[in-house]
C-alpha cells in the first residue's frame, strides 16, 4: 500500500482552502493534515504535521509567502512547496523558484492542475501550470528569432520542461544561461540534461541539435 501524501494548505481565504480540500479529498492518496490562514509559525506546523507538501499563497497577513519560503530556505526545507497564487508576475515566479519552491500554479488553473502538480512535485519533479510555462518560455525566447515554440503533441517522449531545455541547449545556451532564463538552478538544468540524453539515447550535444531541428524546435 502506497503511503499517503501529507499536505498542508496555507491561504488567507478560508473558502479557497475549503475548495482545495474538497478537490484533494477525492483522491485516496492525499491527506490534508493542516491548514493556515497566515504565514506565522508555518515552519513549525509543517514539521509537527510531518507534511510532505506545502501549498502556499504569496499574499498572506503577518508573514507573506516570500518570507515563508525564505525562512524555509534558511532553516532547511522540511517539505516541498507549491505556490498557489493569483499572480503570474515573472518577477515573483523567478524569486520563489530561486528560493527553492518546487512548483507554481495560478489560482485560475488550480482546480484543473492541483492534483497533477502535487503528484509531480512529490515524485521529485518541478511543476508549472500551462499559463506560467508559456510566460517563462516566451521570456526565454523573446530575443531568439531562430527559436520555435515546441509542438508538444509531436514530442511526447519529453516533458514540457525538457523540451524547453533541449531547445535552449541547441541554441548553445550555457547551463548558467538556461538557469537564469528558466528561473531554475544550474543543478536542475544538469539533471534535466542527463534525463534528456538518456531518454533520447543521445551521445552528445550534436544529437540534441539534430533532434531539435527534426522536431522543429529550432530552424536549421
Amino acid at each position: 500500500m502506497l503511503n499517503k501524501i501529507r499536505i498542508h494548505l496555507a491561504d488567507d481565504h478560508q473558502i479557497l482552502i475549503d475548495g482545495i480540500k474538497t478537490i484533494l479529498h477525492t483522491n485516496p492518496r492525499f491527506e490534508v493534515v493542516g491548514f493556515s490562514i497566515n504565514g506565522t509559525n508555518l515552519y513549525d506546523e509543517v514539521i509537527e504535521n510531518k507534511s510532505d507538501i506545502l501549498i502556499l499563497d504569496i499574499n498572506m497577513p503577518e508573514k507573506d509567502g516570500i518570507e515563508v519560503i525564505k525562512e524555509f530556505a534558511e532553516k532547511g526545507f522540511p517539505c516541498k512547496i507549491i505556490i498557489l497564487s493569483s499572480h503570474d508576475d515573472l518577477r515573483i515566479i523567478k524569486e520563489v523558484m530561486k528560493l527553492g519552491s518546487s512548483g507554481y500554479l495560478t489560482k485560475k488553473c488550480a482546480g484543473e492542475n492541483i492534483v497533477e502538480a502535487i503528484q509531480a512535485v512529490y515524485n521529485g519533479e518541478e511543476y508549472f501550470c500551462k499559463s506560467v510555462r508559456e510566460k517563462i518560455f516566451n521570456t526565454a525566447t523573446k530575443n531568439n528569432p531562430n527559436l520555435n515554440k515546441p509542438d508538444l503533441k509531436g514530442n511526447l517522449a519529453l516533458t514540457d520542461r525538457e523540451l524547453e531545455i533541449i531547445t535552449l541547449i541547441s541554441l548553445e545556451f550555457s547551463g548558467k544561461e538556461i538557469s537564469d532564463q528558466l528561473f531554475i538552478s544550474v543543478n536542475t538544468v544538469e539533471t534535466h540534461r542527463k534525463n534528456i540524453m538518456k531518454k533520447l539515447d543521445a551521445k552528445n550535444s550534436i544529437s540534441l541539435v539534430k533532434y531539435a531541428i527534426k522536431h522543429q524546435l529550432i530552424k536549421s
